[in-house]
């Protein structure tokens, strides 16, 4: 052999290792990817378990379903007469705690080795919650709300029907002892069965990240949430389908980007996750064990009987005679404006948003939504000065910040 045989051939081995040696680095770091993607994704998912049966179990086993209207987020959760629809939804919610912990059990490769029965018998009990969760969702949408075709139904819809789809394409798969088939079926089932974990997360990780709800909308109907109506459950089985296609014999390069994908989504769910619960599930969970009557159903009420001058008069007449009896803080007035919007009462609805800044006087976010319900009202005059008032309060309030472009841009 000459020696530039001898040259290249140690070229080529020297090429050869290091080929390998990077694609021995790739798998390192795709599996470390991996891992913490699914460890943040089980945190996560349980923390959102512990909402779950923190807020939904106290009012299901009582009975007391109007006890959600606690949660300023929900609004469509009780609905007075509807028993039915009310124990319909109180299932969908207890069946999501049901999807999270279950869901992520199976996920767990040493647990499905050290017992393969119960795998298999919680692979079913997934199965059968993922299937009613889905019927609940459509009898919801279309029997209990709503039944016009709208954006929102449409992604509900979908979501179902991958639902139905994949659990059939995994049953068959287990039924036929495809093994690798039916894990392949198996991650996109459990994915699209957490569109609602993903819907929270997302949207606060979107809202964190941007420090505001930027093209989220005033009636959250901006693009991002239309988008992510789709994409809570789409973007995470294209993510998954990537990942599927990358292991085992791709190229180092496809993984290492695989594995940043998978970095990136594991640090977005972790900021999603404390930024819902910082600001929706706990607070949720501790109104739902405040002993004080809602100042915001109170007055509701009085608004049915006597209108929204006899709801002023009784607002201040309580807050003097029983403070401690009834829960004056911010959000129920907040709360009880936003129902108000929705039935169309946008008078009526500024006119307790007014009470809210009298009561607060210092609070920024009480002018600032002051100042939405009057754009809402078309009312674009008293808006800005609402808005300039509340950023004077606080420069930094994302609500009148982005009410302020949507003004300016409205004048422009």
């Amino acid at each position: 052999m000459t020696i530039n045989s001898k040259a290249l051939s140690a070229a080529r081995a020297a090429k050869s290792n290091g080929a390998a040696s990077s694609k021995s680095i790739a798998d390192k770091v795709l599996n470390m990817a991996t891992r913490t993607w699914f460890v943040v994704a089980v945190i996560g998912q349980w923390v959102f378990l512990t909402y779950l049966l923190g807020f939904y179990t106290p009012s299901t086993l009582s009975g007391n379903f109007q006890l959600w209207a606690k949660n300023p987020l929900l609004t469509k959760g009780y609905v007075a007469g509807d028993t039915a629809g009310n124990l319909a939804f109180a299932a969908h919610a207890l069946l999501a705690a049901i999807i999270a912990f279950g869901g992520a059990l199976q996920l767990i490769p040493q647990l499905r080795k050290a017992a393969p029965a119960f795998h298999r018998w919680n692979g079913r009990a997934f199965m059968l919650t993922a299937l009613c969760l889905s019927i609940t969702g459509l009898y919801m949408i279309w029997f209990r709300g709503s039944s016009h075709v709208s954006i929102a139904n449409i992604a509900i819809t979908l979501n179902a029907l991958l639902i139905l789809g994949f659990s059939g394409l995994a049953l068959r798969s287990a039924i036929g002892h495809d093994i690798a088939a039916h894990r392949r079926w198996a991650l996109r089932l459990y994915l699209v069965s957490n569109a609602q974990w993903f819907t929270r997360v997302g949207l606060f990780a979107w809202l964190v990240v941007n420090q505001g709800p930027v093209g989220m909308g005033a009636n959250f109907d901006g693009p991002v949430v239309i988008f992510w109506s789709f994409g809570c459950y789409l973007v995470p089985l294209i993510v998954l389908e990537l990942f599927l296609r990358t292991k085992p014999a791709a190229a180092a390069q496809r993984k290492f980007i695989m594995a940043f994908t998978l970095f990136i989504a594991a640090a977005l769910a972790g900021i999603g996750t404390v930024g819902v619960s910082m600001f929706s599930w706990i607070p949720s969970v501790k109104a739902m064990h405040d002993q004080r009557i809602s100042i915001a159903d109170t007055l509701s009420a009085t608004l049915l009987s006597g209108g929204i001058d006899q709801a002023l008069i009784q607002y201040h007449e309580l807050k003097a005679s029983a403070p401690t009896l009834y829960n004056f803080d911010q959000s129920e007035l907040r709360k009880l404006a936003k129902k108000l919007s929705a039935d169309h009462r946008l008078d009526d609805a500024i006119s307790i948003l007014r009470l809210n800044v009298e009561a607060y006087p210092q609070s920024a976010r009480a002018y600032a939504r002051l100042a939405e319900g009057y754009l809402a009202a078309g009312k674009q005059a008293e808006a800005l000065i609402n808005c300039q008032h509340a950023l004077k309060l606080d420069p930094s309030d994302d609500v009148a910040t982005a009410l302020l472009h949507q003004l300016r841009a409205a004048g422009s």
